[in-house]
């Protein structure tokens, strides 16, 4: 009754909403009246909870859900976490699935059948879950994997109570109620990957409101590897399936997928018997006419159905032999049935990024994978060979027989979830089938036949700009590395003194350049140097739009090739077809593909015409132009003309495309070798909708909002047009993708290295400078090592189990008059990258890097809106403060609606700033920390510091004493509540293989860390205020230099670009742990500048990827015990931390915190 109306949009059944405490389910929708719909309303407020509580609305700060505990089978303390599934307990098999996308299909394998699946992606539940009761025109469920859930349970690290998609019909939390299946959230996912992964895969209870005792539990524990699984999910009549194809294909459902079934009728025309697992092929009772055999994938141990492996012996000794096809399981049972045995391994291949190898090519292919056993491939008997060989683990993929048609794989090449990079092998299959005969496969020989190089020309970037900045001195860097290890002499030419690339100290950890130019980049200065050096080589792709360009001139003019200087990497042609919007649509159309209209014009009167043949609004832009220079949008002839006037002063030629602001624009960054092994190493989805350029955007890492389908669907068109447009290296391709539908366009292709590639080298942790480097002298991506793991290949597509922001930072106060509008002309001149395990913690953080004078993310108070516009006229167009204007709206209670209809942001988006928004007024609405932390403080504490909340946001919310003093009480009280952050590990691989990597990153969703801390413990001094002095320096000042050459020093980094503030800074940063390094010192960096060679984690012994806050750094200072912190090489913001640090007990090397 204290409730107030509630605005719910009611529009169709088991819809769910969250409104202050309670959360409102519709259980029965009337179409005809909504009024008289039927809904369902539960208090989520603490049951214990006294009236002030309830008034206050502290539900905000609260867990949701159940108390709920995993129990292991190795004895170790339970796994605490919340239910946000069915409210049961249940028993099974624990392991791991390292997709990052794909949960609906991943539930509903039969493969994971009895076992209870921790998913590594901590974000879950995004997108929701999609209509369970739509069937395709088999009677198939179209959406999922099986007509139900099969898991036994789900743990997640945080579960998104708020899901956004148009193809959403629920929760993915109503969906696991309806089926009775478990699930936890609030569990440090990565701990329990690691743990899984060194004491490989153990039985679990997942109990729902855990009694006191453990003994009250019973039989614990049940090994479901122990019941025939594949009984309990083959179907149980014989059934088929495109009845009126011609071929025939028996298929024995041991647990089979259904996207298998369409595959095999709807892409290959084949009519699909499936039977029961333990149906008698000899006798055929149903007396099927069948011309090939299909194995399915399935659950548990091979070894259990020795009907299936009878029935598939009765085949291998036919005459004529028929073709037989295996998949996963079907792998497994064929080689039992061939005489070769399986075995249990240590914790399985469960994902969607295993790299194969085709062991008659050497291709790499990336394969999706579910499975527990494999195959002994030293068992294989004579006749049979190993046909795919995984490029990680080493372990068998397939195998075939010498002579006769019969194969099989390990891996999923009908994916979903997943790729379908090896789709062809059902090609080959029907083939044999059909009796067509199939070509040979070898090995092309490139291998054999590699160019060597003895000199090559680096061209670098020149002077900074806004679109081109210290990226490029980052991609430069790392591919002089790349060089030198090859033995290669580097030349380089670039005028920019205050780069790391331009340094020439000869120090074997960090190679530098032979000879260095500082000359002005333009075609003839380049050719004297080329006449000069004589290189054989030259790289063009390393220094942004400026070498490129002078690469295109230099080979159009023939200038190159009269030289005899071969361009390393991706060829000049290839360059030309995606800059020239005429060629590169050309190109597309070759393949199937669109652009978004667009048309070239050499003049304005042309561009008038072409904009009228594609209908205004249109966006205008400059050809060969860097950051979107000299673009804009059109709503009108007379506009037209202004913005066609601007783009004509920088470029020829000018560029006239549809507009399509409102898509969602999403980047993947794709790596292709000269053995067309390719793979895309990041997928990236802007928080902004299209109209903002990318590097003016939020940009959020891997994307949140996109399903399996769309997901795959963009990364197999990436695949095909790089592979069309024969690129080697590096490139990332930009798609519009329409919200409403898996409609897209291709925006463009950058066919060289990027702002958005140093972004994703920082954000995976995969070095694409680096390893597009190797490329481009003719390695293959199987030969070349994981920088980060040392053991895996780099053919492989990184896992992520956290989650990466950036935030664009602007300088445009500095300028009188300028427009703080933001289009498609890039108008950043810097960028911070945020890590996290939550999308509100990164975007908090990244606030707080972006200004350091924030203290996260605010709208009332923050300063950033302006009281005299109108909110919505300030949310409704993007500039460089219109996040905070949003952030207001949803403080001051506007809906997630309403903003999206001004914005376009995705509704996710804006459901976790709703969040945080809901947070910052429940405890403002408290005011007094005695009070905030007085029940549930620790759970409270914990959720405010894993939404990212600082703690001076949190002390001026509950007025305490302004400044740091405030600051200090709420660390102090955290402390004492056990709220601390843990340190995770940026590896590639979300925790499936060892990784002694050092970068790092820090945060509250998790319970232990990955690395240990330094070997010295600090001092704490009591009081208010939480000092801490290193015990070199307050109690061992004449300590020995080798214990401060342990502890090691602390070097703060440069932060963001900003005009005053600029890659000198990094150079700076560098040179200190470099020269620490030479003098035997423990280097430890913290800085949050994706664009910066000091990010780069070969750089120093720890990269701490992190805000450069007192409490951060503090943080950091405490945990390693260092000697002590520089302040004096970052510029400004570390500067300004001196005093703060200083009176925190931390020891300032250099000039004292009073005298800076």
């Amino acid at each position: 009754q204290k409730t107030p109306t509630l605005p719910l949009d009611i529009s169709r059944e088991l819809q769910e909403f969250t409104h202050s405490k309670f959360q409102i389910r519709v259980i029965e929708y009337s179409k005809r009246d909504p009024i008289q719909s039927k809904i369902q309303i539960k208090n989520m407020a603490p049951q214990n909870g006294n009236m002030m509580d309830d008034e206050v609305g502290f539900s905000a700060l609260e867990s949701k859900g159940e108390m709920s505990n995993l129990y292991l089978a190795d004895g170790s303390p339970p796994i605490a976490g919340r239910s946000f599934g069915a409210p049961t307990s249940c028993r099974g098999e624990v392991v791991f699935n390292t997709g990052m996308v794909g949960y609906p299909e991943a539930l509903t394998d039969p493969s994971y059948r009895g076992q209870i699946l921790v998913l590594t992606f901590p974000l879950i539940g995004n997108y929701g879950v999609p209509d369970t009761g739509m069937e395709d025109e088999y009677g198939l469920p179209k959406f999922f994997e099986s007509k139900e859930i099969h898991i036994a349970g789900l743990v997640v690290s945080s579960y998104s109570w708020e899901h956004s998609h148009w193809a959403a019909h629920k929760s993915l939390a109503a969906w696991l109620k309806e089926n009775n299946v478990p699930g936890i959230y609030g569990v440090d996912t990565r701990a329990l990957t690691m743990k899984i992964r060194s004491s490989g895969a153990m039985l679990g209870n997942l109990v729902v409101n855990p009694p006191q005792s453990i003994e009250s539990l019973g039989d614990q524990f049940s090994d479901p590897n122990k019941r025939n699984l594949v009984s309990e999910v083959s179907t149980k009549s014989v059934t088929t399936y495109g009845a009126s194809n011609t071929t025939s294909i028996i298929a024995y459902d041991c647990g089979m997928k259904n996207n298998i079934i369409r595959y095999f009728v709807n892409t290959h025309k084949v009519k699909l018997t499936v039977v029961p697992f333990d149906y008698d092929l000899e006798a055929n009772p149903s007396n099927i006419h069948w011309d090939g055999l299909f194995l399915s994938n399935g659950p548990g141990d091979p070894s259990m159905v020795p009907q299936t492996i009878k029935s598939i012996q009765y085949a291998l000794g036919l005459e004529p032999p028929r073709p037989i096809f295996g998949i996963c399981l079907g792998n497994q049972l064929l080689s039992l049935a061939a005489g070769a045995s399986t075995y249990k391994m240590k914790y399985g291949n469960r994902g969607m990024n295993q790299p194969c190898i085709d062991l008659r090519t050497g291709r790499c292919y990336i394969t999706p994978q579910n499975h527990g056993f494999a195959v002994d491939s030293n068992s294989l008997p004579k006749a049979w060979k190993p046909l795919f060989m995984n490029a990680n683990d080493l372990t068998n993929e397939g195998i075939i027989h010498t002579q006769k048609p019969f194969f099989s794989v390990q891996f999923h090449p009908e994916a979903s979830g997943g790729p379908l990079d090896t789709a062809f092998l059902f090609d080959k299959f029907v083939g044999h089938v059909r009796k067509i005969s199939q070509p040979l496969v070898l090995q092309n020989g490139l291998s054999y036949q590699r160019k060597t190089y003895k000199k090559v020309l680096l061209v670098g970037s020149g002077g900074l700009s806004i679109g081109q900045a210290g990226e490029f001195d980052y991609s430069g860097s790392q591919c002089i590395k790349a060089l030198k290890e090859e033995g290669i002499e580097v030349i380089l030419i670039n005028p920019n003194i205050a780069t790391v690339q331009t340094s020439t100290e000869k120090d074997d950890a960090s190679p530098s350049a032979d000879k260095v130019y500082f000359l002005p980049i333009r075609p003839q200065v380049v050719m004297d140097i080329i006449e000069k050096e004589k290189p054989d080589g030259i790289i063009v792709s390393m220094g942004g739009q400026t070498a490129l360009n002078v690469g295109v001139e230099l080979w159009n003019k023939g200038l190159l090739q009269k030289a005899g200087v071969e361009v390393l990497g991706t060829q000049i042609p290839a360059i030309e077809a995606t800059e020239d919007r005429e060629i590169f649509s050309q190109k597309l159309q070759e393949i199937g593909e669109s652009i978004a209209l667009s048309y070239s014009a050499n003049t304005v009167d042309e561009a008038i015409k072409v904009a009228n043949k594609i209908g205004y609004p249109v966006l205008v832009r400059a050809a060969f132009a860097l950051g979107g220079l000299g673009s804009g949008f059109a709503a009108d002839d007379a506009e037209l003309k202004d913005l066609a006037a601007k783009a004509f002063a920088t470029s020829n030629q000018i560029l006239i495309d549809q507009d399509l602001r409102g898509w969602k624009e999403l980047e993947y960054e794709v790596v292709r070798d000269s053995s067309d092994n390719c793979i895309t190493v990041c997928n990236m989805e802007n928080f902004d909708p299209l109209g903002v350029h990318t590097g003016d955007s939020i940009v959020v890492a891997p994307s949140q909002t996109l399903t399996n389908s769309e997901y795959f669907l963009l990364r197999a068109t990436a695949l095909k047009v790089v592979r069309h447009l024969g690129i080697v290296g590096e490139c990332n391709i930009q798609y519009a993708l329409h919200p409403h539908s898996e409609k897209y366009c291709i925006i463009e292709v950058n066919a060289r290295l990027s702002r958005s590639s140093a972004l994703a080298s920082k954000a995976t942790g995969y070095p694409l400078a680096y390893v597009a480097t190797k490329l481009s002298l003719g390695k293959d991506l199987v030969s070349i090592r994981n920088s980060v793991t040392k053991t895996t290949t780099a053919c492989f597509e990184p896992s992520l189990d956290y989650c990466v922001l950036k935030m664009p930072r602007w300088d445009l106060k500095k300028f009188n008059r300028v427009s703080n509008k933001l289009g498609s002309s890039m108008l950043s001149v810097g960028e911070v990258m945020s890590i996290g395990r939550s999308f509100e913690e990164v975007i908090q953080k990244a606030c707080r890097m972006v200004n350091p004078a924030l203290d996260g993310l605010e709208g009332i108070g923050s300063g950033l809106t302006d009281d005299e516009i109108p909110l919505d006229e300030q949310m409704s167009t993007p500039t460089d403060t219109r996040l905070f204007a949003v952030q207001r709206a949803l403080e001051e209670g506007w809906g997630v609606d309403k903003v999206h209809d001004l914005t376009k942001i995705d509704k996710w988006f804006l459901s976790k700033l709703q969040n945080i928004a809901s947070m910052r007024n429940a405890c403002m609405k408290c005011g007094d920390a005695g009070k905030l932390f007085a029940d549930n403080g620790a759970d409270r504490m914990r959720n405010l510091k894993i939404a990212g909340f600082s703690d001076r946001q949190i002390a001026r919310y509950a007025n305490l004493k302004p400044l740091q003093e405030g600051a200090d009480q709420i660390r102090t009280l955290r402390k004492s509540l056990g709220v601390t952050p843990c340190v995770k590990q940026i590896d590639t691989l979300a925790a499936e293989f060892p990784a002694n990597t050092n970068y790092l990153y820090m945060t509250y969703s998790g319970d232990a860390d990955d690395v240990s801390g330094g070997v010295h413990s600090p001092t704490i001094e009591g009081g208010d205020k939480t000092r801490v002095r290193s015990l070199s320096i307050s109690e061992k000042r004449h300590s020995e230099l080798s214990e401060k050459k342990e502890r090691g020093v602390v070097v703060l980094g440069c932060g963001a670009y900003c005009i005053g503030s600029s890659v000198e800074f990094d150079w700076c940063a560098v040179s200190a742990v470099r020269q620490l390094r030479r003098d035997g010192f423990k280097s430890i960096i913290v800085n949050y500048n994706p664009e910066t060679v000091s990010t780069d984690y070969d750089e120093s012994d720890r990269l701490y990827f992190e805000e450069m806050s007192l409490e951060r750094v503090m943080d950091i200072y405490e945990r390693e015990g260092a000697a002590g912190v520089i302040v004096s090489v970052g510029g400004q913001i570390p500067n300004n931390l001196a005093g703060p640090l200083a009176q925190s007990g931390a020891h300032i090397l250099g000039t004292a915190a009073r005298d800076i």
